[in-house]
């Protein structure tokens, strides 16, 4: 079987290739989301279109309206089961035509590579200021290997249901000087997911990219360290995994494990 590789964009967004289907998570595709903005890396340069794109709640730096109207093209949107009518309000009924809703356990196939839902521990709605409402999900994607792209989540006992994966995307940390602890995985919480998940293969996400506008130097500790601490306590909570903790623009490639 061949390989699969993931290319990290900074924050959620990840190119994935798997047995020739592309598919992009929850993209950033810009400098600025509100009131937050890029502090390191380039914007994302993709090399096309995705056949897909997985978007895993309504969260504005997850489901980012004018980065999905930059993508251009025709891909399939994956979103949360309640998520279609926002589409067709903010994207308009083409882009609802192309959209598939699932809920945990729902999934549909790209290509040759199956994408299915599964549970995140996550506040699905817009925003407090928004009445708009959908599922949080992450998701497993199964082709020549079996990526777990986790959205964003706190720890749940289904985890263990995932294993064994060849690789995980996991959040460790978040876009402000504060990250509660209901909804969110921080570098600690992030290597037990990973030791209940049970992945060959590890990327950090969600951290080292948005941060609030004017507060670069508050707790900066928390925007830079998340990465390279998940991966030193992830050394001793899941040893059997190897993680690899990538700059944007930098990419992965592995085999299958089976």
């Amino acid at each position: 079987m061949g390989a699969t590789s993931v290319t990290w964009w900074g924050h959620s967004t990840v190119w994935l290739e798997d047995s020739g289907t592309t598919l992009l998570t929850d993209p950033v595709l810009t400098d600025r989301v509100a009131h937050l903005k890029r502090m390191t890396g380039p914007t994302p340069e993709l090399p096309g279109v995705p056949d897909a794109v997985l978007l895993s709640h309504l969260h504005a730096d997850h489901f980012h309206v004018a980065s999905l109207r930059k993508l251009g093209g025709r891909p399939q949107l994956i979103v949360p089961r309640g998520a279609a009518p926002f589409v067709t309000r903010c994207l308009g009924s083409e882009a609802a035509s192309r959209t598939v809703e699932l809920a945990p356990g729902d999934e549909t196939t790209i290509g040759p590579v199956r994408v299915r839902a599964v549970p995140a521990a996550h506040d699905g709605g817009r925003g407090p200021w928004s009445r708009e409402r959908a599922l949080a999900i992450g998701f497993v994607v199964e082709g020549a290997a079996r990526t777990w792209y986790a959205g964003d989540t706190g720890l749940f006992d289904e985890m263990s249901d995932l294993a064994p994966l060849d690789l995980a995307l996991i959040p460790v940390g978040g876009w402000g000087p504060t990250l509660g602890a209901h909804g969110h995985l921080d570098a600690a919480d992030g290597a037990e997911a990973l030791r209940r998940a049970k992945a060959s293969w590890a990327v950090p996400v969600h951290y080292g990219t948005l941060w609030p506008i004017g507060l670069a130097r508050v707790r900066s500790h928390m925007f830079r360290e998340p990465g390279a601490n998940f991966a030193r306590l992830a050394e001793r909570t899941a040893p059997d995994s190897v993680v690899r903790v990538l700059g944007p623009g930098e990419s992965l490639t592995i085999g299958p494990t089976a």
